[in-house]
């Protein structure tokens, strides 16, 4: 395997390839049909080829392309089954697996930020990944104290490659859109390039690492491994084992599946709230479902930190205010919450009673005392808003999102995606009333989600 394509000619014809790919597969299909092979065993033979050749492009260029195919991979719940069944495979792989590193490579890199007796720190080395990421791969290894730790070590020219990858997806987003059906691609690649570059930084995500860490160091139910050394392209931090989300998704018991989704949701709300951060790159890869330290039960364990949102404050009052008189059917006055946040433009006027029928189906999971997040009905919602003859499509389109909103609103949409996936079973309301500000009542906050949090 080649190095990381750093020259943008390079890169930019690898991906050049996809839409000709995809135009080449069409061209044999229809030969297939007129061959006499039916449409229904074209079109599926049609989808693999394509799976397989985004996998293969996209995880050989890692960079920005793959980080791509991470941020379709937690989408694919939204799709419909029959197209969602040959891509799920090859975009699953994205979360946690790609093409590796040379090891001539990670030694150079290794031997350039740590220097020559850079293995004097260690009392073993695995030369071979035990994953690979969109910037970086990851080794195990035992630092010199004793412990068991994960290296990560990044890719050489994988800041050019990021930016390069990005520009030119974007180009492609009208292609790559069929994907992700209700869904415009080119913010979510907009937004990927302003954010995805400060996992560049090891230190910020050093950083972050270590301020989950000190946080959770005595939570029962959630492992943040700390951070045991960090210089430029290398990381160092404690290594967890456990069962990676991906195993639970394809094989998990129902036990498994419902504890790992209410670990998630509970992480997705908690964490801003105990750390004003809230991490931003919620894909199966980035998780560890662990026996908890009694022997009962299960605990989750959270990787990778280079992607976070700054929240000082914790997640933003005006979604647990509107939450709150959503449920309670406060039309006017949820109207009015979102015009004052920008939700809505001062230049679009809608009718609130038709805003709170939109809200109702998608919030549906915080209203119940607990809820079954499963593939069809993340496919209802995405056909309801997505179908242009339908009246949520027509409101939605009229929506805006504030800037300070996107990250929030993809993490939660992805953490969404990954529930689906695992078809778990979550009490949902009960992360909300403890952890995210204005969803209960002023009257109640005060007593109840105090004694909540205890």
């Amino acid at each position: 395997m080649s190095d990381l394509p750093r020259k943008a000619v390079t890169r930019t014809a690898k991906l050049a390839a996809l839409p000709l790919g995809f135009a080449g597969r069409a061209t044999w299909g229809l030969g297939k049909r007129i061959g006499g092979k039916s449409a229904e065993i074209v079109a599926r033979e049609l989808q693999q080829r394509t799976a397989e050749q985004l996998f293969k492009v996209l995880g050989e260029l890692k960079g920005g392309a793959m980080k791509f195919g991470q941020a379709m991979s937690v989408f694919e719940s939204a799709l419909p089954e029959e197209i969602a069944g040959p891509y799920r495979a090859a975009l699953t792989k994205l979360q946690d697996a790609a093409p590796p590193m040379p090891t001539r490579t990670v030694h150079s890199v290794l031997t350039e930020r740590l220097g020559t007796e850079w293995r004097e720190l260690f009392l073993s080395f695995e030369d071979k990944p035990s994953a690979a990421a969109s910037i970086g791969q990851v080794h195990r290894a035992v630092w010199h104290d004793g412990r068991e730790v994960a290296v990560k070590v990044q890719y050489p020219g994988a800041g050019d490659a990021l930016l390069s990858d990005l520009t030119q997806l974007s180009r492609f987003a009208r292609l790559l859109g069929p994907l992700i059906p209700g869904m415009d691609i080119k913010p979510l690649i907009a937004e990927l390039r302003d954010r995805v570059s400060e996992e560049l930084d090891y230190e910020l995500e050093a950083q972050a690492q270590r301020e989950h860490a000190a946080e959770f160091a005595d939570d029962p139910d959630v492992v943040v491994p700390d951070v045991v050394h960090q210089c430029d392209q290398v990381l160092v931090t404690e290594w967890i084992d456990g069962i990676p989300l991906a195993e639970v998704i394809a094989d998990g018991t129902d036990e498994q599946r419902d504890r790992a989704g209410q670990l998630l949701a509970r992480f997705l709300f908690s964490g801003p709230a105990r750390t004003g951060l809230l991490h931003a790159d919620p894909h199966p890869g980035n998780f560890r479902l662990l026996p908890a330290e009694d022997g009962g039960g299960w605990r989750l364990g959270v990787l990778d930190f280079g992607t976070v949102d700054r929240l000082p404050g914790g997640l933003p009052q005006t979604i647990g205010d509107c939450l709150r008189m959503t449920i309670d059917g406060e039309a006017e006055a949820v109207y009015e919450l979102l015009r004052e946040a920008g939700f809505v433009k001062e230049t679009i006027k809608l009718d609130p009673d038709s805003v709170l029928e939109y809200l109702l189906p998608i919030i549906e999971p915080a209203e119940a005392e607990e809820f079954t997040f499963t593939r069809s009905w993340m496919r209802h919602q995405a056909t309801r808003i997505a179908d242009i003859r339908s009246p949520a499509h027509q409101l939605g389109k009229q929506l805006n999102l504030p800037p300070s909103y996107l990250l929030i609103h993809r993490v939660t949409l992805s953490t969404i995606g990954v529930l689906c996936q695992l078809n778990a079973t979550v009490r949902l309301r009960d992360e909300l009333d403890s952890w995210l500000p204005g969803f209960l009542a002023d009257d109640q906050e005060d007593g109840e989600a105090v004694e909540a949090r205890a």
